[in-house]
């Protein structure tokens, strides 16, 4: 040997220069079948505008109301791009849309955050929507007394960043999901379309403003634009298929019957029922308690009646309001729980008595509610938290 050289041996460069070969065949061939493969070079079904097709994003679609929809549109044959951050959705409900509607080109699931703006701008540029029908919200009362900022970014702020993605990329109807709530506590029952806005909390104060926005906008536009001021939701999709799993942690602020399921379960010790001095019959606030699969229906009429240039604006309930004390003796019934109440002094940011008048939603979108028995919509909501204890598991993405 010769000082400062190396030797190589002939036989392992062989096998190194044999693996090389065999690897970048192995690429070809990966490359080559990629190629003969018949969707490749196609675009996205999603990206692309399709003839007797309605491409609808459902944002908040792993939500409890967002998830009903998007199965009843994807039932009606629409293709459905669902975007949740899922701060307070569900990837098991997701799940469960994807495996009852599993054909390429009918559901794909983005995670992503809708307060940001680039994030929701690549999603229009590479999705061809055709219309947005926007659920994604926090959406309690309480909650909304307690972090107000939350409530205005995440509502008003984030419906503008929506509102802009849609006018760039020449989306141009919308089905926008907002509350009774935006109504505050009226002098006079029930509560028309005409009745005035004076929203009493953060939450109702931040969904009129992303009213106010969308109205302001439409003035110079021909969107066709939907608006729903819905009342107080129970019940879940009557096949068993999904239902509402609020996180644990938003339980005290939760609606009244995620609250009467948890305590006819045990999870919680007694059902807590804020205020009985109001100015009712019992003294316990009057609500109307509007069937989710209702709900989604009158949003998918008012997408079937959406009209370019045209703006509807519509309250959705059933026109009778039932008071707490009511719906706690349903609960009981449905549930067969004789739960424990604990009577607890006024929730701030709540109002008295509201419900709606239906007429103008039954007059121009042919829609009035069919499930109106109060104890039935509890009972086929029960069976799923039964057969559901602990919810669709963890949400991770």
């Amino acid at each position: 040997m010769f000082a400062g050289m190396d030797y190589v041996d002939p036989v392992k460069k062989s096998g190194v220069k044999r693996k090389i070969v065999f690897a970048a065949c192995l690429v070809m061939l990966c490359i080559t079948m990629i190629k003969l493969s018949p969707s490749f070079g196609s675009p996205s079904p999603f990206s692309r505008h399709e003839a007797g097709v309605t491409h609808v994003l459902v944002t908040g679609g792993a939500g409890y109301i967002g998830s009903h929809a998007a199965l009843r549109l994807l039932r009606d044959s629409h293709r459905v791009t669902i975007v949740d951050n899922l701060s307070r959705g569900n990837l098991g409900a997701v799940k469960v849309l994807q495996n009852l509607f599993p054909e390429p080109g009918r559901l794909q699931f983005i995670y992503a955050d809708l307060g940001d703006p680039k994030a929701v701008n690549k999603i229009f540029s590479e999705n061809a929507f055709d219309a947005v029908m926007h659920f994604a919200a926090v959406a309690y009362v309480g909650e909304s007394t307690l972090d107000p900022l939350k409530y205005y970014h995440n509502i008003t702020s984030n419906t503008l960043v929506v509102l802009e993605a849609m006018a760039t990329h020449n989306v141009n109807t919308l089905i926008y999901s907002s509350t009774c709530a935006t109504y505050g506590e009226p002098d006079k029952m029930p509560i028309t379309e005409e009745t005035p806005q004076h929203p009493i909390n953060p939450y109702g104060k931040a969904k009129k403003m992303a009213e106010d926005i969308i109205l302001d906008f439409h003035k110079n536009s021909d969107m066709a634009v939907m608006i729903l001021r819905y009342f107080n939701v129970i019940g879940s999709d009557p096949d068993g298929r999904l239902g509402e799993a609020p996180r644990p942690e938003l339980r005290e602020h939760g609606r009244i019957s995620g609250a009467c399921f948890d305590a006819a379960r045990g999870i919680t010790n007694g059902l807590k029922v804020r205020g009985t001095d109001y100015k009712t019959a019992d003294g316990t606030c009057i609500r109307d308690y509007i069937d989710v699969t209702d709900l989604v229906d009158a949003h998918v009429k008012a997408l079937e009646k959406a009209q370019p240039g045209e703006v509807g604006i519509y309250n959705v309930g059933t026109g009778r309001g039932r008071s707490v004390n009511e719906f706690v003796k349903a609960c009981k019934m449905a549930t067969g729980v004789n739960i424990k109440v604990d009577f607890l002094p006024r929730r701030p940011g709540d109002y008295a008595e509201v419900f709606s008048d239906p007429s103008k939603i039954l007059r121009e979108l042919n829609w009035s509610a069919q499930y109106t028995d109060l104890e039935k919509s509890l009972r086929v909501a029960w069976r799923w938290q039964k057969l559901h204890l602990n919810g669709y598991g963890p949400s991770k993405v």
